[in-house]
């Protein structure tokens, strides 16, 4: 909820506790309604020699035509994974969990909650909404019309049915839908040349000249996601509403970043009680367009691969007061960088208007804080750059219980597990070869110089 009808939106949502096991998972996959499918996908799991628990099938919610196979087994990891690998050539996997905890697979590593080590894992969590999508509460704007929650199911089923590599689904925005976008578009531009930093003031006419953007125009998430690869090599992945902090995060270490393709309800234009288009178009992706800010993003996201739920939520709580909330300082004014200021018309007056809590922004200290969400925030972090709140976070990265550290390979588009000398060795040899190619840019600078 809101206070004075203020746009309240937030990305992460708590996690749930996870115990550590090494044996048993669920396996929800899709089978298309054909002769044989479920006795073919079912040989699977006896050539692997994997013990079912439990199976159960119900029609898909995400395609009419399909039923949804869930499984609950009993292996050890190497099976499942080859399990994993043969069920995706024969159907369409929808989720991989525990049938109790939320740990999945381990690599190797103890108690080490499973994490995508590719983009195209993400398809795996991506799907997880844990609140929204087209299920409304029932004090959302929008829960006793119809014809808007249609409209979001709608919504919900585009983004449940997209996997790594399709073209994002384009809109055709209603008129109703365009309007609320106005309102917003609108009233929000009237505060940015006061209020928000230099880096989005840069940004935004950009993305009006090669997005769209327009106060008549809902930019089209296909459009935005190619320009923010040319820019800051950040990708667009639609999300049907709320993920967990760990599966949203776990996006931005790829640089992808979950977004929304719905409208808030019309009726409170200046409201939202989740994130919406108008949320992340106006409010993330102009800063996400900016080279330092999409590398502060990503690291966020690297961070919390194979953490411990207790880090995770501090680095939650630290992408809320940061990437949502937080301020920099520019010419001795405080200005706004988070989309949650930058996309509320009320919280950024009120963030910026001079009697607001304003603390310097500490990682140690800011991860500790209470994220508000039906009123303005208690405290607000400032810093004095993005490099400086970068360097902030590196250092409360390496305080972090993980058993290994992650390095992110932007040729292959996947992580590499740093935890024995062959895979540090290997990026030493590629660190040398950078250093070489610097080495031989200042030689001929200066040679230039010289003559």
């Amino acid at each position: 909820m809101a206070l004075n009808g203020g746009d309240r939106n937030q990305s992460l949502l708590t996690g749930r506790p996870s115990t550590c096991r090494k044996k048993a998972a669920t396996i929800i996959f899709t089978l298309k309604n054909e002769v044989s499918g479920l006795v073919k996908a079912l040989k699977l799991f006896q050539e692997k020699h994997i013990s079912l628990v439990h199976i159960e099938s119900r029609k898909s919610k995400r395609r009419d035509s399909d039923f949804e196979i869930f499984v609950d087994c009993d292996s050890e990891h190497e099976q499942l994974k080859e399990l994993t690998e043969l069920l995706r050539k024969h159907t369409d996997i929808v989720e991989i969990t525990p049938s109790d905890s939320s740990n999945l697979l381990h690599d190797g590593v103890d108690c080490t909650p499973w994490f995508p080590k590719k983009i195209s894992d993400l398809d795996l969590c991506a799907n997880k909404v844990l609140m929204y999508g087209s299920e409304l509460d029932a004090d959302h704007p929008g829960f006793r019309d119809k014809v808007y929650r249609k409209r979001r199911t709608y919504f919900a089923d585009l983004a449940l049915n997209f996997k790594h590599g399709n073209p994002i689904p384009r809109i055709d925005y209603t008129a109703e839908e365009v309007r609320t976008w106005g309102v917003v578009f609108r009233e929000l531009n009237k505060l940015y040349p006061s209020h928000a930093c230099e880096e989005y003031l840069k940004n935004l006419p950009l993305l009006t000249k090669y997005c769209k953007y327009s106060e008549d125009n809902i930019p089209q998430l296909e459009d935005v996601s190619h320009f923010l690869m040319e820019r800051s090599g950040f990708t667009i992945r639609p999300v049907a509403g709320y993920l967990s902090p760990r599966d949203f995060l776990a996006g931005l270490a790829f640089r992808v970043f979950h977004c929304t393709q719905y409208v808030r309800h019309s009726s409170e234009p200046l409201y939202t009680p989740e994130p919406d288009t108008c949320h992340e178009l106006l409010g993330h992706v102009p800063l996400l367009a900016e080279p330092s800010f999409a590398q502060f993003s990503q690291e966020l996201g690297l961070a919390s691969l194979g953490a411990s739920d207790e880090d995770v939520q501090k680095l939650a709580t630290l992408y809320f007061f940061t990437v949502e909330f937080g301020l920099c300082k520019q010419n001795g004014r405080l200005r706004a960088y988070g989309a949650g200021l930058l996309s509320s018309v009320s919280e950024l007056k009120h963030a910026l208007c001079g009697r607001a809590n304003v603390l310097p922004f500490d990682p140690m200290l800011t991860c500790l804080q209470e994220c508000m969400i039906t009123t303005f925030q208690k405290a607000y972090f400032v810093a004095e750059s993005f490099d400086e709140a970068k360097n902030k976070m590196r250092e409360f990265a390496r305080t972090l219980k993980r058993p290994f550290t992650v390095h992110y390979n932007p040729y292959t588009q996947s992580v590499d597990i740093l935890k024995d000398t062959s895979n540090i060795n290997t990026m030493v040899k590629d660190i040398r070869h950078e250093l070489d190619i610097v080495e031989e840019a200042l030689s001929r600078l200066c040679k230039h110089q010289r003559d």
